[in-house]
């Protein structure tokens, strides 16, 4: 990232004043490297400057919903399901979780008795364990949103398969490409606490900043990111469901597979495509699903180029060491199919259980289970809002593309955990 001089820190106050609504953030230092996220961030695209511009008056930001305060203190007999299901299976999705939390505060204590239980059950405790323990030193919280339902949307999202080279060539042209070293990202939470998780990026052109290249741009003979290339695929349509999905196996012509994550994103946001092809006539809803969409690429080449330029998000790639037994979340560990959701940290600390009630994908079959919020997406929005990780190739793909189901939420706190908004009140 490049460093702000103090002429640019002067030009940038106007960005942000004109992206804000006359809201003046300051500007800090670049974030350290990004983690990756289920799918593409969606994050305010940046405004570029009027000549002769000053910096407005610095006021204050609206006042929003405050983190954690949808979470409603609940009782363990209130979530539905929980008695069902086999606790053990999420077992070891919480263990990953601890090996991160452990090092907070307030998560210490539940992971180290987590790593007790271990060693007492010679790393298999059973349901009825599991269920003792968490009862033990947990809270249980139901989520809602802010209208106060608490019933929400539960997609899914999967780790697709992807066939590629470390050589461009006419059968792989199509590149991944690494983070670029231009880009600048400005965090605004360092003054107002309430645009925490809020963003914007861009590029220095002189002394100002403006919007980073967008997907047209970018995908172009003479793209302004060469030299960043570090993998090639052969399907240009399976690059761009990588770049939604956030992640992927990439089998290399001598047999090699390699797991790539989401490492960053260009800031513009993001306009789904099928909803396009709808409102063109070109596909009915139910067909603009992530299959119809491949299906309808492949029967109108000509048109693809323009479609997929519809949408100027842009996701920027990393390769991830070898032998991982799963992509990386947001919480940077490796995420388990069918225990793993991606969540809105504002509203669900990233890392927590939680139990999920929903329905299998297309079905009115009950799905309930303990999960693990160890991922994050841009379009993962709201207090009652997950993204069920499927696992990885066709099988799960096809569930993730089906699944848009209602569902409830609880979250598991440890007991010192104390959720905003819920200082004064008694726990249950």
């Amino acid at each position: 990232m490049k460093k702000l001089t103090q002429l640019t820190l002067l030009t940038l106050f106007t960005v942000l004043a004109a992206g804000c609504a006359n809201k003046h953030i300051k500007p800090v230092a670049p974030p350290s490297p990004p983690k990756p996220q289920c799918e593409c961030a969606m994050d305010k695209t940046p405004i570029q400057i009027p000549e002769g511009a000053k910096p407005a008056e610095i006021k204050p930001p609206e006042a929003k919903v405050a983190e954690y305060s949808l979470l409603k203190p609940a009782q363990w007999d209130e979530v539905d399901g929980l008695q069902l299901d086999d606790l053990s299976q999420a077992w070891p999705a919480w263990m990953q979780s601890c090996s991160t939390l452990v090092n907070k505060p307030v998560w210490k204590n539940v992971c180290k008795a987590a790593t007790q239980l271990n060693e007492q059950t010679a790393q298999k405790p059973n349901s009825d364990a599991i269920q003792a323990y968490f009862r033990q030193y947990f809270s249980v919280y139901k989520t809602t949103n802010v209208d106060g339902s608490d019933s929400g949307m539960i997609t899914g999202y999967y780790e697709p398969l992807l066939k590629g080279s470390r050589t461009k060539s006419a059968q792989y042209p199509n590149p991944l490409y690494a983070a670029p070293s231009d880009m600048i990202t400005v965090e605004l939470d360092s003054i107002f606490p309430e645009l925490k998780f809020k963003r914007v990026r861009g590029r220095l052109v002189g002394n100002k900043l403006v919007p980073y290249y967008n997907r047209g741009e970018i995908e172009t003979d003479a793209s302004p990111l060469k030299g960043r290339e570090f993998i090639y695929i052969d399907d240009i349509i399976d690059v761009f469901f990588l770049q939604i999905q956030g992640s992927g196996l990439v089998q290399l012509e001598g047999g090699e597979q390699v797991h790539v994550g989401y490492a960053d994103q260009n800031g513009h946001p993001y306009n789904s495509i099928g909803r396009l092809l709808v409102e063109r006539g070109e596909l009915t809803l139910a067909q603009a699903s992530m299959q119809g969409i491949k299906n309808w690429a492949r029967n109108n080449l000509t048109k693809l180029r323009g479609l997929l330029n519809s949408n100027p998000s842009y996701v920027f790639f990393r390769e991830l060491p070898a032998g991982l037994p799963g992509p990386l979340g947001a919480l940077g560990v490796p995420i388990q199919g069918e225990r793993s959701v991606a969540v809105d940290p504002k509203f669900i600390p990233l890392g927590a259980p939680i139990f999920l009630s929903t329905t299998e994908p297309n079905s009115t079959k009950p799905l309930k289970r303990m999960m693990l919020a160890q991922d994050t997406g841009g379009a993962i929005k709201g207090g009652v809002r997950a993204d069920f990780f499927w696992g990885a190739g066709p099988d799960a793909g096809a569930r993730a593309g089906a699944m848009k189901q209602n569902g409830k939420i609880w979250v598991f706190l440890p007991k010192e955990f104390v959720p905003n908004g819920l200082q004064n009140q008694a726990r249950r």
